[in-house]
C-alpha cells in the first residue's frame, strides 16, 4: 500500500553504483530501511544531498508490513533546511545528535510523539541564534523521557550524588564510579529543568559542558543495549571550544 509520512533521515549506505539504502525514521511506521534507486545518477530526481543525516522528508512510501527494505515513490525535504548544512557548528551538533539517535532508536513502530519531538527539536536546531554550546545537551537530557530512562529528580535538590547506573539522586557516595556530584551536578539539574526552547538561559562553562556529554553518553551506554561507542563528540567539543 501507498502511503504519505514524514522522516528524517540518519544513515545513508551504498548499495550498488547508483543506489542507496536510506535509514529513515518515520512518523506513521518507525525506523525504515528504503531502497532509492539511480539517487547518484545526474537526472535523478532524489540527490544525495537530500539525504544528509537529519534531514527533515515528505515521502510517498510503500509500505510492507512484514519490514525488510522499502520503496519510496516520492521524497522531497521538508522544510528545507535553513542553516544547518552550512553552519559549522549546528552541523557538527546535528552529526553527534544523529549518531546518538542512530544508536538509540531501533523499533520498528510507529511513536508519533517521540517523531514530534525530534522533528521540533531540528526546527529549532537550524533557525537557533547564538549561543547554541548547550543545545545538544538538552536534547539528550530531554529524549531520555521518550526512551524510558529519564532521571527520577524526586530527590534532587536534597542530594549529593547523581547515580548514572541506576538513574537516581543520592545523598550517598554509590559504590561505583558512574556518578556526577558538586558543580557538575548542580549543572546537570539546571539541564534537567531547562526546557528546550530555553537552553540559552544556561550558562555552563567548557569544562563542565565537556565533563557532563561524556557522562550522557556513560549514561545512554548503560541503558541501551549496544549501544556502542561514541566517536562524534570530541569533534563537536574541538568546534564549541
Amino acid at each position: 500500500m501507498i502511503h504519505k509520512t514524514r522522516g528524517i533521515v540518519l544513515k545513508v549506505t551504498d548499495y550498488s553504483e547508483s543506489s542507496v539504502v536510506a535509514r529513515i525514521f518515520t512518523e506513521k511506521f518507525g525506523l525504515q530501511s528504503y531502497m532509492i534507486n539511480g539517487v547518484k545518477k545526474a537526472k535523478s530526481k532524489v540527490k544525495m544531498n537530500m539525504l544528509q543525516p537529519l534531514h527533515l522528508l515528505d515521502m510517498v512510501v510503500y509500505h510492507k508490513p512484514n519490514g525488510g527494505i522499502q520503496k519510496i515513490s516520492d521524497i522531497r525535504n521538508m522544510p528545507m533546511l535553513q542553516h544547518i548544512p552550512y553552519d559549522i557548528v549546528k552541523s557538527s551538533i546535528a552529526i553527534f545528535i544523529n549518531e546518538i539517535l542512530y544508536k538509540s532508536l531501533r523499533q520498528q513502530t510507529d511513536d508519533e510523539v517521540l517523531f514530534e519531538f525530534i522533528f521540533k527539536s531540528i526546527e529549532l536546531l537550524d533557525a537557533a541564534e547564538e549561543p547554541i554550546a548547550n543545545f545538544h545537551l538538552v536534547f539528550l537530557v530531554k529524549l531520555t523521557r521518550f526512551l524510558g530512562f529519564y532521571p527520577d529528580t524526586s530527590y534532587a535538590d536534597t542530594s549529593n550524588y547523581f547515580d548514572l547506573k541506576n538513574g537516581i539522586f543520592s545523598k550517598q557516595q554509590p559504590n561505583h564510579l558512574l556518578y556526577i556530584t558538586n558543580d557538575d551536578l548542580q549543572n546537570f539539574i539546571l539541564l534537567l529543568r531547562c526546557s528546550l526552547e530555553n537552553y540559552q538561559q544556561l550558562k555552563i562553562a567548557h569544562q563542565s559542558r565537556k565533563f557532563l556529554i561524556e557522562k550522557l553518553i556513560d549514561y545512554y551506554s548503560l541503558h541501551i543495549d549496544d549501544f556502542g561507542q561514541v566517536k562524534s563528540h570530541t569533534i563537536l567539543e574541538e568546534v564549541l571550544g
